[in-house]
């Protein structure tokens, strides 16, 4: 499925893959390679480009002067960052089928072909297509993307009202707005806050983020070009070493 900032030009910068784990509270063990995704041998998953790691640190630094209401002092938790290729393909296959057990679609049976085409049709809202064409990689490919949530300074990940990966509503940034302009005290409303402010200190350092999912932002990739109307996206794909 062809996103419309699959049309941006990549001039990749050069920049090399940074380490993020002495930097920022990363969720342990990785969610992707717990289920077996193929990283390889000594991998690190949590990895960004150089740029996109100090931008980071910029949205870290203006995230240490808010304050949450229940949690107090915050911090940014990492779910996932550098995935490659193969990751992708894995990780699309694992969600469909997740969602195939969910709704109990057998995809051998042609008497469910229908519904199992909904099911990846509905992931495919939520998981790029595991591309090699060099002119539209999966954004989390090229070293750009993060997918993160907020923590309190003890690592104890907050409530935010939908799961990271959720293929759903629950997933779509605003989903709670209404909720919470009619209840200001309700757990919507304070979903909604959080939401607002890990978007708001994201895209002071530079972010943007992914219209259907509250937690991935990107700098430099294509839907970053996209958004901010950039002539074109400095990042491309980086492969597994």
């Amino acid at each position: 499925m062809r996103r419309p900032w699959n049309d941006v030009v990549i001039a990749d910068c050069g920049e090399s893959l940074a380490s993020l784990k002495t930097h920022f509270l990363c969720l342990e063990p990785h969610p992707y390679a717990r289920v077996g995704a193929p990283y390889g041998e000594g991998a690190d998953p949590y990895r960004l480009r150089s740029g996109v790691l100090e931008r980071l640190q910029r949205a870290q630094d203006q995230l240490s002067l808010a304050n949450d209401p229940v949690a107090g002092p915050l911090q940014l938790a990492i779910f996932d960052a550098w995935r490659p290729v193969q990751v992708q393909a894995y990780m699309v296959q694992h969600a469909v089928a997740e969602l195939c057990q969910q709704r109990e679609i057998d995809p051998l049976d042609p008497a469910q072909s229908e519904a199992l085409a909904l099911a990846q049709s509905d992931v495919s809202r939520f998981w790029a297509p595991p591309s090699r064409d060099p002119g539209m990689p999966p954004p989390h490919s090229t070293g750009a993307a993060v997918d993160l949530t907020l923590a309190d300074t003890a690592g104890t990940v907050l409530p935010m009202g939908g799961e990271i990966d959720a293929i759903g509503e629950e997933s779509i940034p605003d989903v709670h707005a209404s909720a919470a302009e009619q209840d200001s005290s309700s757990d919507a409303a304070l979903w909604h806050r959080r939401r607002c402010l890990l978007h708001d200190v994201m895209r002071s350092a530079g972010f943007v983020r992914h219209p259907n999912e509250w937690w991935h932002f990107s700098h430099g990739d294509q839907l970053w070009a996209w958004s901010v109307k950039a002539k074109r996206a400095i990042y491309a794909s980086v492969p597994s070493s």
